[in-house]
């Protein structure tokens, strides 16, 4: 289990820091705001500093609490860094806060199901959230004449790691997790800890 869980949590945060870089090209501004020298400078001060996921212009908040800051139309600092350390820390929150697992280690399945619903939720507001001109707050799939659709793969890939550990780990530990369905518009985000 300790090494299917590693491989699983690992493939995540491929997927995130591939998801950081994708939302930091299309929304250049945000990088600017970070004062990053391009948007691969961004993403490494996210993914390679030793922060523990709470960032000073975040109010070193986490989680739940960092998305809703991304999602906040008056949030003027940078919202691809904000989107991105909530979900980052809400998946991390989920597998326990562990980077490394032990053969004794147990994951809770309900944490890694609520953090799968978590993303779709994410993915959701990434998608509609807009500011008070109705512009998008920040650009992310597009519908044109040639469709981009790379961020929901991402994202679909994420969700079905968490689906899949979390179904594993419901099974090894025989506990049941509690599926919720909610109503996207009127969704809420799930704890995770």
């Amino acid at each position: 289990m300790d090494r299917f869980a590693e491989a699983h949590q690992r493939r995540v945060f491929i997927s995130l820091r591939r998801l950081a870089e994708k939302l930091y090209r299309r929304n250049p501004r945000e990088w600017r705001k970070s004062g990053a020298a391009g948007p691969e400078e961004a993403v490494a001060r996210l993914f390679d500093g030793r922060h523990g996921w709470r960032l000073e212009e975040l109010g070193y908040r986490r989680d739940i609490e960092a998305l809703q800051i991304a999602f906040h139309p008056e949030y003027r600092g940078d919202r691809v860094a904000a989107f991105t350390v909530g979900l980052a820390s809400m998946v991390q929150g989920a597998f326990g806060d562990k980077v490394e697992f032990y053969l004794l280690d147990e994951l809770n399945a309900q944490r890694i199901y609520n953090a799968a619903r978590n993303v779709e939720i994410a993915a959701w507001k990434l998608s509609t959230a807009r500011d008070e001109r109705g512009a998008p707050l920040l650009l992310s799939n597009e519908i044109g004449e040639v469709a981009n659709l790379s961020f929901e793969r991402e994202f679909g890939r994420i969700i079905g790691q968490l689906e899949v550990l979390s179904d594993v780990v419901e099974e090894k530990t025989e506990r049941t997790v509690t599926r919720v369905v909610q109503n996207m518009a009127t969704a809420v985000f799930l704890p995770v800890r």
